[in-house]
């Protein structure tokens, strides 16, 4: 069990709604979808209306310290399905890149799931323990400087691996890696000023009402708990 599945869920019953994608830069084709993830009747543009407010709102805010930056969205909404999809795509990406086969002794792959899972969360269908995503009220984001061009953060989303920790560059002395710091940095203070708190291990990843929102403001404010208002979306 993840921590932050412990935090009651009192659905509010905000619904989910197609994202302006004129707003945002996107990721195009989704890269998910490029995988052969099934979203069914709805796109991985979707969000809670009041999450997708916030997200404006901090597109609002990098904007009035960079006029022409834009958020780029690379995902939100995210069935249980895609999920499951996904974390066994990641599972089999480690043993790629480690050059194994799938022929893995337990221990090894005790072991790799336990890495997957510090960036995937279970590909749960208990009411009470949704993914983050399958609330539409997390979303992966990054920034597109005014060329176009998505900024470098020193890492690619999604990738499992330390240097994906929002704060991996904070000590660093190279130019470049305090440029990505202050990038994170820049990201992190524009959606942490919208409502939305970061995923402890994934520079990209910001939610606003769900479980992991409702964790993470709870350890900011231990007087002033909260519980979570967004559960799963069928």
């Amino acid at each position: 069990m993840k921590p932050y599945q412990q935090i009651p869920i009192i659905e509010c019953g905000d619904p989910l709604v197609p994202i302006p994608l004129e707003l945002f830069a996107v990721e195009s084709p989704h890269p998910y979808q490029q995988l052969g993830a099934s979203y069914k009747e709805r796109s991985p543009y979707y969000l809670r209306q009041s999450v997708l407010r916030s997200l404006i709102a901090a597109q609002s805010l990098l904007q009035i310290r960079h006029p022409l930056w834009r958020i780029q969205i690379f995902d939100a909404y995210r069935p249980v399905e895609v999920q499951q999809f996904m974390v066994e795509y990641a599972f089999s990406q480690v043993v790629e890149d480690r050059g194994l086969n799938f022929q893995l002794e337990d221990a090894q792959r005790q072991e790799i799931w336990e890495q997957v899972y510090q960036f995937w969360a279970p590909p749960s269908l208990n009411p009470a323990k949704p993914p983050p995503h399958s609330t539409g009220a997390a979303v992966d984001v990054t920034i597109v400087a005014a060329s176009g061009q998505t900024v470098d953060m020193g890492g690619e989303i999604d990738e499992i691996s330390a240097r994906s920790h929002p704060d991996y560059f904070a000590g660093a002395t190279l130019p470049v890696e305090q440029q990505y710091h202050a990038l994170r940095q820049l990201l992190g203070d524009v959606m942490f000023q919208a409502g939305f708190r970061r995923h402890p291990n994934e520079w990209w990843h910001f939610s606003l009402g769900d479980q992991m929102w409702a964790w993470l403001y709870n350890q900011e404010n231990p007087p002033d708990r909260v519980v979570a208002r967004y559960g799963r979306v069928a």
